[in-house]
């Protein structure tokens, strides 16, 4: 949508999402998006609030060791990354939201459940089947940004780089 209009903060039923209170895995909800209308009236998708992210983070060789979906075996006993666990714990402390998307097959989603569970991570969602294979190249009518992981979790920084859009001037 190329012109649109912020309206009003929208609650959300969302079961999806997740807390940890106590150290156990309870249900909760993301509970604002901001709700959007085009110019010509009509209700447009709602996007987070201003300074919130959505943040969408692969699991294997992201945030823990990279296991391959022919090992599952291997899954419940992988190291997370500790950096990983902080980083992502204050962003979803901060109230952005968190999304783990990976490659994993839904034969899986138990244990990769119980081992985020396990290793503290806090978020919303668990979206699995993501394409194998990497060179990702996403087009969404929202901001995407991508950050690529190489070995380890810090805070973001911005840097000017290339990046391929449409011709659409």
């Amino acid at each position: 949508m190329r012109s649109s209009t912020i309206r009003r903060i929208i609650s959300t039923r969302e079961p999806s999402a997740l807390s940890f209170k106590d150290g156990r895995c309870r249900p909760t909800r993301v509970d604002e998006l901001v709700e959007r209308f085009g110019v010509d009236g009509k209700r447009a998708s709602p996007v987070v609030p201003e300074g919130k992210k959505n943040y969408l983070i692969d699991i294997d060789g992201t945030i823990g060791e990279d296991i391959p979906n022919e090992e599952p075996e291997r899954m419940a006993t992988a190291e997370a990354y500790p950096d990983a666990i902080e980083t992502i714990n204050g962003w979803y402390d901060e109230g952005h939201v968190i999304c783990f998307f990976t490659a994993r097959t839904e034969a899986v989603r138990e244990p990769t459940e119980a081992w985020l569970a396990e290793k503290g991570f806090r978020y919303h969602t668990l979206l699995m089947g993501k394409p194998r294979g990497g060179n990702y190249h996403w087009i969404d009518n929202h901001v995407v940004r991508a950050t690529r992981y190489s070995s380890r979790f810090t805070d973001l920084v911005k840097r000017k780089v290339e990046i391929e859009v449409f011709d659409d001037e």
